[in-house]
C-alpha cells in the first residue's frame, strides 16, 4: 500500500460522506459537497501524478483508480438527477454513466484479447473527464435553478458531447477486433 493508492482509497471513502452531507438540512451543504467533490477530483489527478513520479504504479492502483473515478461520478450524478428532477440534467448524466459502462466493458473485452493498448486512455478522455468534473462541481455548488447550477448543466452537456465523441473514438479503434472480417 503506497501513498497514491491511499489517495485513491480516500476518494472512495469520500463518497458516503458526500451522500450523507447532501441530504442533511444544512444551508452550507452545497458548498461542503462541492468542496468534497473538488478534493476528490484533485486527488484523482494527484494520485496518478505521484504514482508515475515516484514510480509507485501497482496493478491494484491501476485497477482501483478508474473504479474510484466512476463511482464518484456515478454517485454524484445520481444525487443530482434526483435533486434536479429534470430531463434537462438527466439526459446528459445518463449519457455519461452509460458511456462509462460501455467503455469499461470494452476495455475488459479488449484486455481479454490482449489488445488493451487499442483502448488506452486518450487525451480526449482526459478532456472529457475535466469537463465532467467541473460540471459536477458546479452542480453540487448550488441548488437547482441558480445561475451556477445552469452553468453546471451547460458544462455537463459539453461533457456529454465529449463523452460521445470519446466513446466513438474508442469503439472505432476496437471495431476491427470486435467485428473481424470474414476474410481473415
Amino acid at each position: 500500500m503506497n501513498f497514491p493508492t491511499l489517495l485513491t482509497l480516500f476518494r472512495i471513502l469520500i463518497i458516503p460522506l458526500l451522500v450523507a452531507i447532501y441530504y442533511l438540512p444544512l444551508d452550507s451543504k452545497y458548498l461542503i459537497c462541492a468542496g468534497l467533490f473538488g478534493l476528490a477530483a484533485l486527488t484523482d489527478w494527484l494520485d496518478g501524478f505521484l504514482a508515475r513520479r515516484w514510480n509507485q504504479m501497482t496493478p491494484f492502483g491501476a485497477f482501483l483508480d478508474p473504479v474510484a473515478d466512476k463511482l464518484m461520478v456515478a454517485v454524484a450524478l445520481g444525487l443530482l438527477i434526483e435533486v434536479h428532477a429534470s430531463w434537462l440534467l438527466t439526459l446528459p448524466a445518463l449519457v455519461i454513466i452509460g458511456r462509462e459502462i460501455v467503455i469499461s466493458a470494452l476495455r475488459e473485452w479488449m484486455a481479454e484479447l490482449g489488445k488493451s493498448a487499442n483502448v488506452a486512455v486518450s487525451w480526449l478522455g482526459k478532456v472529457k473527464t475535466t469537463f465532467q468534473m467541473v460540471s459536477i462541481f458546479l452542480l453540487l455548488l448550488a441548488p437547482p435553478g441558480e445561475l451556477i447550477a445552469w452553468a453546471g448543466i451547460a458544462t455537463l452537456y459539453l461533457a456529454a458531447l465529449l463523452t460521445l465523441w470519446s466513446m466513438y473514438s474508442y469503439l472505432r479503434a476496437a471495431m476491427p477486433h470486435l467485428l473481424p472480417s470474414e476474410n481473415k
